[in-house]
């Protein structure tokens, strides 16, 4: 398995990274800066240019992949249309190329509540909207796919369980990004995970399960 890592520089995909690394698993970063990339991920980490909104990038960035874990997002900015050139167009982009190159799986990191358009966070851009956009492209694309929706993303860790449940069940909630990064790269090794929306936050009170049974009790 080899593993293309779209969004490698942000919070989410730099932890996505190092996961992948410590479990041995032969990873290439997508940057769109490189120097950044080095400054920022693993020594040692295999790293290639590219951007989700130029596709003729994305073909050298995808050969020889086995899978995609997409962990782009728009940032916050003055451009109101950035939400729908990254979390929509551009996972577009990304998609297009995976099925042209023949990737075995697309794991694609999205967020809790993109079904609800009266979310506050659609006041930025539409946000939710075009982020629920590139995920109907992703389930609709002919790709195995396993899409991650996880609540509001801390940066710090905690010992606190994973809840998982199906898509449009929960609709509130926190999660550090390391676990986020966890499902992403567990999302790879769980048949389970296959052609699935999985929802994830964290609770004190949640018993601790393994990937591997959260992602079996989520329905197709």
């Amino acid at each position: 398995m080899k593993v293309l890592v779209a969004g490698a520089t942000g919070e989410t995909g730099r932890r996505v990274v190092s996961i992948l690394l410590e479990q041995g698993i032969a990873v290439r970063a997508m940057v769109r800066h490189y120097d950044s990339g080095k400054a920022l991920l693993p020594a040692g980490t295999e790293i290639v240019v590219g951007d989700v909104l130029q596709p003729e990038t994305l073909k050298v960035a995808v050969a020889d992949c086995t899978a995609v874990i997409c962990a782009t997002g728009a940032r916050p900015s003055l451009d109101v249309a950035g939400p729908f050139k990254v979390d929509y167009w551009g996972t577009r982009n990304l998609v297009d190329v995976c099925k042209s190159q023949g990737i075995e799986q697309f794991v694609l990191v999205s967020s809790l509540c993109v079904s609800q358009f009266f979310h506050p966070l659609n006041l930025f851009g539409l946000i939710l909207f075009w982020k629920q956009q590139g995920e109907n492209y992703l389930r609709q694309s002919g790709l195995t796919y396993t899409i991650v929706r996880p609540g509001g993303l801390k940066n710090e860790d905690n010992t606190e369980a994973i809840v998982m449940a199906s898509a449009d069940t929960l609709f509130e909630g926190r999660i550090p990004r390391q676990k986020v990064a966890q499902i992403c790269v567990e999302a790879l090794l769980q048949p389970n995970a296959r052609n699935k929306v999985v929802e994830i936050i964290c609770q004190a009170t949640a018993p601790v399960q393994t990937a591997e049974a959260l992602f079996a009790q989520v329905s197709v």
